[in-house]
Order: C-alpha cells, then sequence, then structure tokens
C-alpha cells in the first residue's frame, strides 16, 4: 500500500485479509496512525531492489519460460548490482 490508499476502509480491508499497513499518514491528516518507520525504511529499500533489477533487460521482459531458470537470473541480476553498481 502507499500513501494513495490512506482511507481507513482500505487499511482496515488490508488487515482484515492480514496484511501488516507499512504506509505513513499524510501530514494534513487530522488523526494520523502509528505505523512503524524501520519497517518502512525497509519497504524503501525493497522498492528500490525491484527498481534496480528492472534495468536487466532479461529480467524485465521475463523471457525465461520456466519459473526456476527466472529464479535464477534475478539472483544473477542481484549480484551484478551489489557488485557493480
Amino acid at each position: 500500500m502507499d500513501r494513495a490508499y490512506k482511507g481507513n476502509k482500505t487499511r482496515a480491508l488490508a488487515k482484515e485479509h492480514g496484511f501488516y499497513v507499512v504506509v505513513s499518514p499524510k501530514k494534513n491528516r487530522k488523526a494520523p496512525w502509528k505505523y512503524d518507520k524501520e519497517l518502512y525504511k525497509k519497504r524503501n529499500q525493497i522498492e528500490c531492489c525491484f527498481l534496480r533489477s528492472k534495468c536487466f533487460r532479461k529480467v524485465f521482459t521475463r523471457y525465461d519460460k520456466l519459473d526456476s531458470i527466472f529464479l535464477s537470473v534475478i539472483r544473477l541480476a542481484m549480484i551484478f548490482d551489489v557488485l557493480f553498481m
């Protein structure tokens, strides 16, 4: 979820299905909710990781038909990301 889904109904629906809402409230909200700031930082790191992995054309277009090969390509892309970027 992102700040676009800031409504109480959407947050309640997510909790009903067992999701933990890690979204910071907007600053102008009258009744802000509490959220885990450290978990929110980790969420941002994961989103950036997905963005960097999409720089690899083979990951972005998913040419592989088998899930195991696609997973190995993602792992290889992450290794290149750590080593060269």
